[in-house]
């Protein structure tokens, strides 16, 4: 959706985020694959988005610079003269889809209605079950609403039965607009409603059970017949259609011609809806005044989401929340089925009371079980291989069984990698006494959460103490205010959101402004991967400037990614500010910013440039991204001189050498100066540097040795990444990829022996010796594990799907396979698993792997 900023205006922002959240489709309009107007676990959503972590959220019309409401314009250049044909198409589908979201909303409201009148019945009768007022109360104005939108839905069903481009429907919306009073008068009596149908549930069983199961009738031409629907959830449905027609009336414009006697129609419509929402915006949500802090001020919710915690030696996956005056840390409690969940709360901390002061000598560290690199990979393989058999399992015929046994499963193994991935420590002490110590998995999260508490303790605060019944109120109060209702794994995602980018994201740093001193500043790049964010590139440290100019490229590999994000640090040199904590990051953040991956966007064969502002600084950057099905392509190099694209064995016989001079130089340098470095062969070099030692390389420059001593070396590494990922065949041949599959799944070891070795044996020459080469360079990078975190088993996750992968014909030879990431995670697990078997393997002569005759001598 365009912001109306595109014409001067204020930028929507909450009705943008809010847009994003639900889609058109001609099967209604849905939200993000809960139930209408709920969360997935039954919550209301909210039909608002906070934007600032420390006021109330508002939702409001744009204003002009007198502070007047200005009628809303839909931005220049939409509907140009050859799209006036697609825009009233647009217009046609836009309708269909809220005509099918409004009969179900009518379905909702009859729901509501259909106990009103034996209610209102036997009010008068010698055994009520509710009085008269009590009634009146709960279904206050929903009669009304009920008749208001049944004949909008009855004059609008024929316009889109019979539509052509003359159809006129602005004026039904302009008569729904004009019958909001209803609406406010709805609202007002909101939270009276809520509470006296809570109330009544608790003294009337009769009437708790029938609140509890209103059935709603599906849409005419659905398969389901009813749904089961609480009173709470059904009450909040008016107040959730305000907001998503006042969206469907932003679409509608942007897809009118100016010229069209809707345009003006549906431009005051969507005025008189704006309008009414900025006037009930304190009222849409009373739950956020449910709590007083000591000074009589409202506790509010700034900020919520799933951490770890450390609590006896031992991860805990805690929902931390952070109000005006304080934070609690709670966990979900278990309760019976069918019973609402409940937060337990473990502790809270008065924010007047809360420090971030490093620990003394005297703290002991506790110590926190962190596994092994490999296991988190090998979890992560499997995660990829479980979403590649929902989607095939999806397409089968009585598949839907199976599908949810598959999504269970991954939501443990997600939930597993959630709880013990995050290694970055964020510690929290109350001055008074004990510390806490939570793990993130980023910075970006760790500066977040030290920001919002910093920003209000800023205020004046005073320290509380919460009696236990004060406590139980506010921990109780939690599952309603939250704002993040699953902790962040996919399978907690609708099947129609983004599944996220599989491939590779190239990324230009180029520049940054906004700096009031001179500082050294580098950044660095973070993507989401299952959940989480990891680091990915970091560039390097531009000294003494206010305007740094890195002009640095990478290529980043993404995993299901869906954001990018950008960290501003100033490098600090001082040794005496180091933290005895691991992972500690002692630089200072100047400034972050995250972007969303938009596949329409970053797809484009163009670069897209974009700016982050963060704190005042703006940091310049492009981006465009390869999908996997395309980097799994090889292009064989028409210039056959060179050594990239190049097949190997002409390249040694041209060198006159066993092992190409590339992979022998590069190795080299890796275990000269980077065998200690962290993340080597993990972390993203800059693509510019990479590409000079390429073009290097395959002009034979004589400089080579030259400018591989000045590289930084992960683009060395880099380099020698993409000389394997570049040849015209993998390493390890396409003629011998199934035999290596085979090999790997053999149970027997001896079998496996003598598979995986007479399958070397079968490689040409050249390809042998370089890959022995290379088994043997990866073995001493992992002997440096402590210091460089690179175990055996990430070694051969970064190169298994480099040196081994199916050719384009075997890769769907028999497999329904029907994406990029389905090729990709279908056989990764076994190419990282052949690997690994190898580097596992005592060393492996290639005299002695010649002259060995085995028994296994079937041909391959």
């Amino acid at each position: 959706m365009e912001p109306l900023s595109a014409r001067g205006l204020p930028r929507l922002s909450w009705i943008d985020t809010l847009y994003s959240n639900f889609n058109y489709n001609t099967d209604g309009y849905e939200g993000d694959g809960a139930e209408d107007g709920k969360s997935q676990d039954g919550s209301e959503t909210l039909p608002y988005i906070d934007e600032s972590p420390t006021m109330s959220p508002q939702l409001c019309a744009p204003q002009g610079p007198d502070g007047e409401t200005v009628s809303p314009t839909p931005p220049e250049g939409l509907l140009p003269g050859g799209d006036i044909e697609k825009g009233l198409e647009m217009k046609k589908l836009v309708l269909s889809g809220f005509l099918a979201s409004e009969e179900i909303y009518i379905n909702q409201l009859e729901a509501l209605l259909l106990p009103m009148r034996p209610l209102k019945a036997t009010a008068t009768t010698s055994q009520p079950v509710l009085t008269i007022q009590q009634v009146e109360t709960i279904f206050y104005k929903i009669q009304d609403i009920f008749e208001i939108h049944k004949e909008f839905y009855d004059a609008l069903l024929p316009n889109i039965q019979q539509w052509d481009e003359k159809v006129t429907v602005g004026h039904l919306f302009q008569k729904l607009a004009s019958q909001l009073g209803v609406y406010k008068a709805f609202v007002d009596n909101y939270k009276v409603a809520l509470e006296t149908a809570e109330k009544c549930s608790q003294a009337n069983s009769q009437f708790q059970k029938i609140s509890e199961n209103l059935k709603v009738k599906g849409p005419k031409d659905s398969k389901d017949c009813t749904t089961t629907v609480s009173m709470e959830a059904l009450l909040y449905k008016p107040i959730d259609r305000v907001t998503r027609s006042t969206l469907v009336l932003h679409d509608l414009l942007k897809h009118t011609p100016k010229d069209h006697p809707d345009f003006p129609l549906l431009q005051d419509a969507l005025r008189i809806s704006q309008n009414f929402l900025s006037s009930i915006n304190e009222e849409i949500d009373p739950r956020r005044t449910a709590v007083t802090t000591p000074k009589g001020e409202a506790r509010q919710l700034v900020k919520d989401g799933f951490l770890v915690e450390v609590s006896e030696s031992s991860r805990k996956v805690r929902h931390v929340f952070l109000f005006t005056d304080l934070l609690l840390c709670a966990k979900m409690k278990k309760t019976a089925v069918g019973r609402h969940q409940q937060y337990e709360c473990k502790w809270y901390i008065p924010l007047a009371d809360l420090t971030f002061q490093t620990l003394d000598d005297s703290d002991s560290c506790p110590s926190v079980q962190v596994l092994p690199e490999h296991e988190i990979e090998e979890m992560k393989i499997k995660i990829s291989v479980l979403k590649s058999e929902i989607q095939k399992e999806k397409k089968a015929p009585k598949g839907q069984s199976r599908v949810e046994r598959l999504r269970k499963k991954m939501n443990e193994q997600e939930s597993w990698l959630l709880l013990h991935s995050p290694t970055i420590p964020f510690r929290i002490h109350n001055k008074h006494g004990k510390s806490y110590l939570f793990l993130l998995s980023s910075d970006y999260e760790r500066s977040e959460w030290r920001e919002s508490i910093q920003k209000l303790q800023r205020k004046d605060l005073q320290a509380c103490v919460l009696s236990s019944v004060e406590l139980q109120v506010l921990t109780s109060s939690c599952f309603k205010l939250r704002t993040v209702h699953n902790i962040p794994v996919t399978s907690n995602k609708d099947d129609e959101e983004t599944p996220g980018l599989y491939g590779f994201l190239h990324v230009i740093v180029h520049s940054a402004k906004g700096f009031k001193e001179s500082a050294n500043l580098y950044c660095t790049l973070e993507v989401d991967s299952y959940g989480y964010f990891v680091s990915k590139a970091k560039t390097r440290v531009f000294r003494d400037t206010t305007e740094p100019q890195w002009n640095e490229e990478f290529e980043i590999e993404l995993e299901g990614s869906q954001y990018l994000r950008i960290l501003c640090y100033e490098k600090c040199y001082d040794k005496s500010m180091l933290n005895k904590d691991d992972n500690e990051i002692v630089d200072k953040i100047m400034g972050k910013g995250q972007v969303q991956l938009d596949p329409q966007t970053v797809q484009s064969k163009n670069w897209h440039m974009d700016v982050i502002e963060m704190n005042g600084i703006k940091v310049e950057f492009s981006m465009k991204f390869t999908s996997r099905d395309l980097s799994l392509k090889r292009t064989p190099s028409k210039k056959q001189s060179g050594v990239f694209g190049v097949k190997i064995n002409v390249v040694t016989k041209r060198e006159r050498s066993k092992v190409p001079y590339i992979v022998r130089q590069c190795i080299e340098e890796v275990e000269k100066r980077g065998i200690d470095e962290v993340g080597i062969y993990r972390i993203s070099g800059v693509a510019t540097d990479i590409q000079a030692l390429k073009t290097a390389f395959d002009t034979n420059t004589k400089d080579i040795l030259v400018m591989l001593s000045d590289m930084d070396i992960n683009a060395i590494a880099g380099t020698l990444k993409l000389y394997f990922r570049e040849l015209p065949e993998p390493l390890l041949t396409d003629r011998l990829y199934p035999a290596f599959m085979e090999g790997i799944a053999l149970s027997d070891p001896a079998a496996k022996e003598n598979c995986m070795m007479h399958l070397l044996r079968s490689l040409p020459d050249p390809n042998l010796m370089t890959f022995l080469t290379l088994l043997e360079h990866l073995k001493r990078v992992a002997e440096k594990e402590p210091i460089n975190k690179m175990s055996l088993h990430n070694l051969a996750t970064v190169f298994g799907p480099t040196l081994l992968r199916p050719s384009e014909s075997e890769s769907t030879k028999g497999q329904h396979i029907t994406s990029a990431s389905d090729i990709w995670s279908h056989d990764v697990m076994a190419q990282v698993q052949v690997l690994l078997y190898y580097l596992q393997h005592p060393p492996i002569s290639f005299a002695e792997l010649k002259r060995n005759t085995l028994y296994f001598s079937t041909d391959v």
